[in-house]
């Protein structure tokens, strides 16, 4: 009451040294002293004094604050205490006057707010709400000034700490005058890290403050600055706490939909966080989706419903969803090769200019195929967007196809139907692109992304010239001269891969065959394959693949044009098809046989069967006899079982299948065609017909002997090893 008195008088005779004086005696002899009691008693004389002063205290705010804030630092709790009720006292007579000095009482507030002792932490609960109280009230807070110190207390690891970070957080967000969203890049960060709390009151907390937040950056998407936030995002989506990660999903997925091609630039890093998490197992996606309802995520029943489809909310740069991002006007269109065509449209009208990194998507993307680990979803995943990417940036893409394309049959020896389906899309559309064409002459006329229809296809006229084709051959089939370069390369490199994985070509070969089949002109498929094979040094692989192949023709519905094709050889097209693949076939004698059913080359067929006598006749050999004869009874042979009722036109036919009788032992296959040929009669009629024209048989019978010699003389060779082999063992 003194220094009130006291004080009073100063003031009303304005005299403004005498009531300094007394300030700094309070506070440098009081206050500030090393006696327990006279600190007490300094720090009531400090709060009387403001009192006194009372509109006035504004002008000695300085002089009556620092010291006060310093006994924050006491080491008796009850000196704490009073330094707390002092302060009350002086910022509840200043009000909007402490505001030019709010940061270093947040400075102080908040090493308070982390107090062990329960007085002190009450008294500083009471002035945090007063100041509180004051700056929701006020229009003059200095939001530039209080960032930096914000952005240095948000790290703190103690509870308390964050707790009254996040608390004035939220309330600064509720003052309708201050945009704290303009400042959300410098605290995402640690808003992020505050998530992660061990405190379930202190993570509610945050998600209500981005909770808050993001239904700002909904309402006003102009005004946010996208860009300096992806980087932030990106890190915590791949946090390993559950709901951080959640969250930052979210999160990113919202800033995608409202900010769409200014997030292009940052989708590898975007790739990175996502990709993995497509493939989390059910118990912790089930524990994501449980998270997915707290307030920092939006609570609207359509979105509600999508969180229940995790996919879709760890995959929010999915290209599906990208489409009109890349293909708008004056973006990466098909030709990919405009350079200065980044120019795209922001949700706030604005122009911004925007690069795409293809080369670190593209990284990103090979990084995640070659890791055995990765589930199937994140593969399938990451299929989809290099489909995606070579149907809007062929061009560009193709730079990266050497590197990308050796991954890409690997993944055929996939686990997974769905993953290598996905694969076969992809080496389909790069085996077909226009933009993939490397020969002279051989490019689309312009940049658009037209697929170029069948291709005619021609065989060499004889065998020789495939032989001596030269290196330039490896990388554009002879028979495919206007095909993209990179189709043989693929029907090359599929083909080691079967011949290195015969797991592979037992398992998955015909699977594979046939949806390239489905995906790329069938005739392509065969005629490229028939070439390559001819080539093909392992000649007991070459007789597998065949009889694969062979197979597939006959019993394939895919390959029902194919077989029409085919069956009756009336243009030169399909003479020619036929042609190349009869050299092929002829690694395997059965085959080369079924061939010419199919084609109705009865007296050709008739012809071979009657070579089968020179040939060395083995199990392998009876069995697929027995299965040709099985073949002939099912659907695809029809035709060829009527014409049996015209004998008197197809003589070779009958008398080829009464050779293959001759070549059966006494089975059920045997049986099956005897009866079917006693139908006919007591034999053979006499020998007469036509064959195809303009097809040489004698040079393609020749080529048969030609082949099945060299198959003989490996077979020796083999036999030899082995015999060698045995006598080493023996010794």
């Amino acid at each position: 009451n003194i220094y009130i008195r006291l004080v009073r008088e100063f003031v009303a005779q304005n005299n403004t040294s005498q009531i300094k004086h007394v300030i700094q005696i309070l506070s440098q002899e009081f206050a500030l002293s090393q006696h327990p009691h006279s600190r007490k008693g300094g720090l009531i004389g400090l709060a009387a004094c403001s009192i006194a002063l009372g509109k006035d205290s504004g002008l000695y705010l300085k002089e009556l604050i620092e010291p006060v804030l310093t006994c924050f630092n006491d080491a008796d709790s009850r000196l704490r205490y009073y330094a707390c009720e002092a302060l009350y006292n002086i910022v509840k007579v200043a009000r909007g006057s402490v505001l030019p000095h709010f940061n270093v009482l947040f400075d102080g507030l908040s090493k308070l707010a982390a107090d062990p002792d329960p007085n002190v932490k009450s008294g500083s609960e009471l002035l945090d709400r007063l100041l509180k109280d004051i700056v929701t009230e006020s229009n003059q807070f200095d939001l530039v000034g209080f960032i930096p110190l914000l952005r240095e207390r948000i790290y703190s690891n103690n509870q308390y700490a964050r707790q009254f970070i996040i608390s004035w957080i939220l309330v600064l967000e509720s003052v309708p005058d201050i945009n704290l969203l303009d400042y959300l890049p410098e605290i995402l960060d640690g808003l992020f890290q505050i998530l992660g709390d061990n405190s379930k009151e202190i993570r509610k907390m945050c998600e209500v403050a981005l909770g808050e937040f993001l239904k700002e950056i909904k309402k006003n998407p102009s005004s946010v600055k996208f860009a300096e936030m992806a980087n932030i995002l990106v890190i915590h989506c791949q946090a390993a706490d559950d709901v951080i990660q959640l969250t930052a999903m979210c999160w990113m997925r919202e800033f995608i939909q409202l900010a769409g091609r200014v997030m292009l630039p940052y989708s590898s890093g975007i790739l990175t966080a996502v990709l993995p998490c497509l493939s989390y197992d059910d118990r912790k996606k089930s524990i994501l989706v449980t998270q997915s309802c707290s307030p920092s995520i939006p609570a609207t029943a359509a979105h509600r419903e999508a969180t229940l489809l995790v996919p879709a909310v760890y995959l929010p740069l999915h290209p599906s969803s990208c489409v009109s991002y890349f293909s708008a006007p004056g973006s990466l269109d098909a030709s990919g090769d405009s350079s200065n065509s980044g120019v795209f449209t922001v949700t706030s009208c604005e122009r911004i200019q925007v690069t795409l990194n293809l080369d670190g998507i593209v990284q990103v993307l090979d990084y995640h195929l070659s890791d055995t680990s990765i589930g199937m979803m994140t593969r399938i995943a990451v299929l989809k967007w290099l489909y995606h990417l070579y149907i809007k940036t062929p061009r560009k893409m193709f730079r990266h196809t050497d590197s990308l394309f050796p991954i890409l049959l690997r993944t055929l020896s996939d686990e997974s139907d769905e993953v290598i389906l996905k694969d076969l899309e992809l080496l389909a559309e790069i085996a077909s692109s226009p933009a993939g064409q490397t020969e002279e002459g051989h490019g689309p006329s312009d940049g658009s992304d037209v697929r170029p229809g069948p291709v005619e296809l021609h065989v060499p006229a004889r065998a020789g010239q495939l032989s001596s084709s030269s290196t330039k051959g490896l990388e554009c089939s002879p028979s495919t001269p206007t095909m993209n370069s990179y189709f043989y390369k693929f029907m090359i490199n599929l083909l080691k891969r079967f011949s290195s994985e015969r797991k592979l070509l037992e398992s998955r070969g015909a699977f594979i065959i046939r949806q390239l089949c489905l995906l790329l002109n069938a005739e392509n498929i065969f005629h490229s394959m028939a070439d390559i094979l001819l080539r093909e040094e392992d000649l007991k692989f070459a007789s597998t693949m065949v009889h694969t192949l062979n197979t597939i023709l006959l019993t394939s519905s895919e390959l029902f044009q194919l077989r029409n094709q085919l069956k009756d050889l009336k243009t030169p097209e399909s003479r020619n098809l036929f042609c190349c693949l009869y050299r092929s076939w002829c690694h395997n004698p059965v085959t080369t046989v079924s061939l010419c059913f199919l084609t109705q080359n009865y007296k050709h067929a008739y012809d071979l069967i009657q070579k089968f006598g020179d040939l060395e006749v083995t199990v392998d050999f009876l069995t697929e006899v027995d299965k040709l004869v099985q073949l002939i009874e099912c659907p695809i042979f029809t035709y060829l079982r009527l014409q049996l009722l015209d004998v008197k036109n197809n003589p070779y036919l009958i008398k080829a299948l009464y050779g293959l009788l001759m070549l059966l032992p006494q089975s059920s296959a045997f049986e099956l065609l005897s009866h079917r040929l006693q139908l006919l009669g007591d034999g053979p009629a006499s020998a007469s017909g036509t064959a195809a024209s303009n097809i040489d048989y004698t040079e393609l019978l020749q080529h048969f002997e030609k082949v099945q010699n060299k198959h003989l003389e490996a077979r020796h060779q083999r036999a030899g090893r082995a015999e060698q082999l045995d006598r080493r063992v023996v010794l």
